[in-house]
């Protein structure tokens, strides 16, 4: 059985900063389950962002011979060490994950695996940060509030599937693992979480044309996602391209699949 031994931020001497987005997990079962799904092997290049009080970081770096944490608080970082097992195969780098060039920590023939609790108010743009590294990636297991991680996976006709859905699944293959209820943390959010995985793909199964144009052209449509495409995308498509695509004019954003998406982004004036 893992020991956990950071179950409350108080008596660890730590007061939570809410500018951090910090809810500190504590419920052993979950943090197990987490570990699980990782399944941590010795030699592997494992990344760990927001490491906190060390709850899942005790476990992890029991399985492997080496972890990097990135932690942007200070305070967390400096007491680091003395929280885990085997403080000489931790690496402890004080940055900001939003920020951070993880292409430093990449090794031939050792792909990252990134894990993390994310803090939830950077959630979204620290995972279009990372998908920047796709290609230095092997997995990446993160837990969020469910209804990201509902967005992220969602379907076409859902009313959850939108830019994040089709964005994160152009380059990853999406994976909802399980839920994990408010009382797991301390303090309690008032949100249900959820753990996931990304799988970035060695070959992507569509591939645009123009990435940037693509992204611009989902996050456009997808602002006005009570316009059919016809109107929204006026100007911005060349002559017939609704025809050259194959997509129905009168559609609306969430009807797509994302291989129209990609069909309609080839179709972009430049």
């Amino acid at each position: 059985m893992y020991q956990i031994n950071a179950l409350n931020p108080k008596d660890e001497g730590h007061h939570t900063r809410k500018r951090f987005g910090q809810n500190f997990l504590h419920d052993q079962r979950v943090i197990a389950k987490i570990v699980r799904s990782v399944n941590p092997r010795a030699g592997e290049n494992i990344v760990e962002i927001g490491p906190g009080l060390a709850a899942l970081t005790s476990p992890l770096i029991g399985e492997c011979d080496a972890l990097t944490v990135l932690e942007l608080d200070r305070d967390l970082a400096a007491g680091l060490p003395g929280r885990v097992p085997h403080p000489e195969r931790l690496t402890i780098i004080e940055t900001d994950a939003l920020k951070y060039d993880f292409t430093n920590l990449f090794e031939e023939g050792r792909p990252l695996r990134v894990v993390g609790n994310l803090p939830y108010n950077i959630s979204t743009p620290l995972l279009f940060h990372l998908l920047e590294f796709g290609d230095k990636v092997k997995d990446m297991h993160f837990m969020l509030q469910k209804e990201v991680v509902d967005r992220i996976t969602a379907s076409p006709n859902t009313k959850e599937y939108g830019r994040l859905s089709v964005m994160i699944q152009y380059y990853c293959k999406p994976t909802f693992l399980f839920e994990v209820p408010p009382g797991s943390f301390n303090p309690p959010p008032k949100v249900t979480s959820a753990v996931f995985r990304l799988e970035p793909y060695d070959v992507k199964p569509i591939v645009a044309k123009n990435e940037k144009a693509l992204a611009r052209l989902v996050s456009h449509v997808f602002t006005q996602r009570r316009k059919t495409l016809r109107n929204s995308l006026k100007g911005m498509l060349v002559e017939d391209g609704f025809e050259k695509a194959g997509v129905d004019p009168m559609a609306r954003p969430e009807t797509l699949t994302l291989a129209q998406f990609v069909a309609l982004s080839d179709q972009m004036v430049a």
